[in-house]
């Protein structure tokens, strides 16, 4: 997939750049980098765009789609090699470009799914890379379950990858963050756990208070200290409380993802956190766990990052509905929400915009109707998709 590119030249296109669109523009990339961007008549020998959208590839910070994969049933576990180039595809046609793929770091007695493959996961992503099977350029996310006994053990195994470029501190023990209404955590975990009766997940509730009660404290801290130690930026997640946000605060947070309350968005805002909320939260017009919508952040001005989280497709889909809903948003501030912000937040300042100079990691996007396809992908000049 890797190919050195050629010199191209796209003409006849709308191009976002990172602050206004040239609506009749074009652009030209050598060695994997924009050259020159221009308006009006091209040179000749250009690939006429069609009037469509040319962006930056989209950047994904969070996703676990992979384990859908990976799982497409329950117990039914894939060729981790296959399950990684089939994923990969569906992010490239979904205009994703650069992903930080979300592996989940714990292990947990009768856990029917994913928990404890992170490294299966990991060694199934290098392979794929190695072998130029790969459409889109992969970062890993560690994704630490802190309450969990084994959290760090496993984070400590994974840590010293050159592609782990970020880390969150999750606790999803019931009652608290994203399961404070005890009748929706119970349909999310039948629907995740295969039908499970009452007395089940009374156990597993009970599990889970007697994990974070005896592990969390200690686990943070540590988690925290590795995180710093390898300089690997820190995301925490769903922040509800002030004193979730001072906790944040403490650890030297960058992005909170999925604050579940308006008061704790405006808290970590206040403290120059990048928030980041989901795009099918936008798309959908709401929160699937009932907490606070992503486009009243948006139009409170708390909102700066966007992540497709567990369908790909709803990233660009999210971003070019998001100045519907929001009219003070322009169509260039909602595209930088899935490129330029995400980039920075993680230090790659390399992608990311439509900038002389950059990486020409870029996107062709037709609108149909109210849904937008995604026509042609480069990455580094080279077309992907």
């Amino acid at each position: 997939m890797n190919a050195k590119p050629k010199d191209t030249v796209i003409a006849h296109a709308r191009i976002v750049l990172a602050d206004r669109v040239i609506e009749q523009g074009w652009l030209a990339v050598a060695d994997g980098r924009i050259a020159e961007i221009g308006e009006g008549r091209a040179p000749t020998g250009a690939e006429d765009a069609g009037g469509d959208l040319i962006m930056p590839g989209l950047i994904e910070l969070h996703t676990d789609h992979l384990e859908a994969h990976y799982v497409p049933r329950p117990k039914v576990f894939w060729n981790p090699v296959a399950a990684v180039v089939s994923y990969d595809a569906q992010l490239a046609t979904s205009g994703i470009t650069t992903v930080f793929d979300s592996l989940r770091v714990w292990r947990e007695d009768g856990a029917e799914e994913v928990d404890g493959r992170a490294g299966v996961l990991a060694a199934a992503i290098t392979t794929a890379r190695d072998a130029e099977l790969l459409r889109a350029d992969h970062f890993l996310h560690l994704r630490c379950e802190i309450p969990m006994p084994s959290v760090v053990e496993e984070a400590k195994e994974l840590i010293d990858r050159p592609d782990v470029r970020l880390m969150s501190l999750m606790d999803h023990t019931p009652g608290q963050r994203q399961f404070r209404d005890k009748v929706k955590l119970r349909d999310y975990y039948r629907g995740k756990g295969g039908g499970k009766t009452d007395a089940e997940l009374d156990e597993l509730f009970a599990k889970r208070f007697e994990y974070q009660k005896a592990y969390a404290a200690t686990n943070m801290r540590e988690i925290v200290a590795l995180a710093h130690k390898y300089n690997i930026p820190l995301a925490s997640h769903d922040d509800t409380t002030e004193e979730n946000v001072l906790d944040a605060v403490r650890d030297r947070v960058s992005v909170a993802e999925f604050p579940t309350t308006l008061e704790a968005a405006r808290g970590l805002h206040l403290a120059g956190i990048d928030i980041l909320m989901g795009a099918p939260n936008v798309v959908r017009g709401g929160s699937h766990s009932g907490n606070i919508a992503a486009v009243d952040l948006a139009r409170e001005g708390l909102l700066d990052i966007l992540s497709s989280d567990y369908i790909p497709s709803s990233l660009l889909m999210a971003a070019l509905h998001l100045p519907q809903h929001v009219p003070a948003i322009s169509l260039p501030a909602a595209i930088r929400t899935v490129t330029k912000a995400p980039a920075e937040a993680v230090g790659l300042s390399d992608r990311g915009e439509v900038a002389i100079g950059k990486r020409a990691d870029l996107i062709r996007v037709h609108v149909a109707g109210n849904v937008p396809v995604v026509r042609s992908v480069w990455r580094e000049g080279s077309r992907v998709a």
